[in-house]
């Protein structure tokens, strides 16, 4: 099979992010991770557990592994919530997914210097990149109904 040159593409093509806003309930507090150098969000420094999927697996799958991971803990996804393009970077599109822990233990590896749990609306203190006013909204709603 040829391989495509993707450069020749203006749109519909995307590097893709699976991205877990890990919501505890009984806390009322999501998972963030503050990052090491990314080397294609320069500013980018805490984030929401996640990665890039492979092909060989459902994207639930890969937020799972991606999640386990970076922070030690198992996720149950609950569904997506929301997905946006970056105004710094254009060509990455993540999706979100909310998602519950079913186990695992806390710790902090692969890109993640640090794991924190905070408040949803606390996300603004922590995020140095774009955080779509959409996304913010549901977050805010998640800690005011305290459910998934």
């Amino acid at each position: 099979m040829k391989k495509l040159d993707w450069s020749k593409f203006d749109r519909g093509v995307f590097l893709v992010n699976c991205l877990a806003v890990v919501f505890n309930q009984k806390t009322k507090k999501i998972l963030i991770g503050r990052r090491s150098k990314d080397p294609y969000m320069q500013k980018l420094s805490w984030a929401f557990p996640g990665g890039r999927p492979a092909y060989r697996q459902d994207l639930e799958e890969y937020v799972k592994l991606e999640v386990k991971k970076k922070t030690g803990l198992r996720i149950k996804p609950k569904g997506v919530i929301f997905a946006k393009t970056y105004p710094e970077n254009r060509q990455f599109l993540s999706i979100y997914y909310l998602a519950k822990i079913v186990g695992g233990k806390e710790k902090k590896s692969e890109k993640f210097l640090e794991i924190k749990w905070i408040k949803p609306r606390e996300v603004k203190k922590y995020f140095t990149t774009s955080l779509h006013p959409e996304l913010y909204k549901i977050l805010k709603k998640l800690e005011k109904i305290g459910q998934i």
